[in-house]
């Protein structure tokens, strides 16, 4: 579930950053977005800070976007997970090419959210963004691993079902930025156009093979596609915005708990894509409660 990192010693000693008394005795407040994906990291976060000897006050799945983002900069809270690509929304930054670009999303947004007093944190290797992706046995067998592996089944006349939103298939920013980048076009016979669908309904149809799909519109680190053995196809040419979760603090309160930063890197540096989704997956999927999920990774990288 997860992968083997080369900052594990450095994780453990993180623990021992703190001696008693250096920390300040207010408690640090950690929100989250309102989905599942935010109530796994900001469990996350909250363990980790707790093992290291900072007080916390869980408000987690406070909202959306807006809201949460509005309690950081109002001070009602002081950090919670967000995305790099949100910052082309934040900073009225849509049309900008940085965020293609995940080093260069990651530099913009902490630089221009230093100006609101607030400090990005590790981003995880993650990228939570729009994605393609196709049942497991069909990229196994054909040695799909990327938007270009796809093009070239496709021009071989691979076999090739695709179950997306209506949004999907006809914004300019997604299946059609997708075809003109990759060099590849699907037919009104290799669609099905699921009205209001979302993820999990076009996971869904992909693992159930629904008339015929095998592919299917989803997010990168959507719970399902763990469990559901579909596999996200790379965006190698960066079609797509990086969506790279990170934790955001305000400037004041990690001055007063310098610790943050270095007790929530290597945590972050961790999660790669198939360990998020994976993670996810065990809410989404199985049922199972975030703080438990949260405890037991924890408990593994520690190992």
């Amino acid at each position: 579930m997860r992968r083997v990192l080369s900052g594990l010693a450095a994780f453990a000693a993180g623990s021992m950053l703190l001696v008693s008394g250096t920390q300040a005795n207010d408690s640090v407040t950690v929100a989250s977005k309102i989905d599942t994906e935010g109530a796994v990291l900001g469990q996350l976060i909250i363990q980790r800070l707790q093992q290291g000897g900072i007080q916390t006050e869980d408000r987690l799945q406070l909202g959306a976007t807006n809201i949460v983002r509005q309690a950081l900069l109002s001070g009602e809270i002081d950090l919670y997970p967000e995305y790099t690509g949100n910052g082309a929304f934040f900073f009225d930054m849509t049309d900008s090419d940085v965020w293609h670009d995940a080093a260069r999303a990651y530099e913009t947004v902490r630089e221009r959210d230093a100006e609101n007093d607030l400090a990005w944190l590790t981003p995880a290797q993650a990228n939570n963004t729009w994605a393609m992706s196709v049942r497991g046995d069909l990229a196994r067998e054909h040695g799909l691993e990327s938007l270009d592996d796809l093009a070239r089944y496709l021009a071989e006349g691979g076999e090739f079902k695709f179950a997306a939103s209506a949004e999907f298939v006809d914004s300019p920013q997604a299946l059609p930025a997708f075809q003109q980048a990759y060099g590849f076009e699907l037919s009104g016979d290799q669609l099905l156009v699921l009205s209001g669908g979302n993820t999990a309904a076009t996971m869904r149809a992909a693992a159930q093979q629904t008339s015929g799909v095998n592919a299917a519109m989803t997010y990168g680190t959507d719970g399902g596609l763990h469990a559901l053995d579909l596999v996200v196809l790379e965006d190698t040419r960066g079609v797509q915005p990086v969506y790279q979760p990170a934790p955001v603090v305000r400037q004041e309160v990690l001055e007063a708990h310098p610790e943050i930063a270095e007790l929530l890197r290597p945590l972050f540096e961790s999660l790669d894509l198939e360990t998020l989704q994976a993670l996810n997956g065990q809410v989404a999927v199985e049922g199972r409660d975030p703080r438990q999920v949260a405890e037991e990774y924890l408990a593994e990288l520690r190992e």
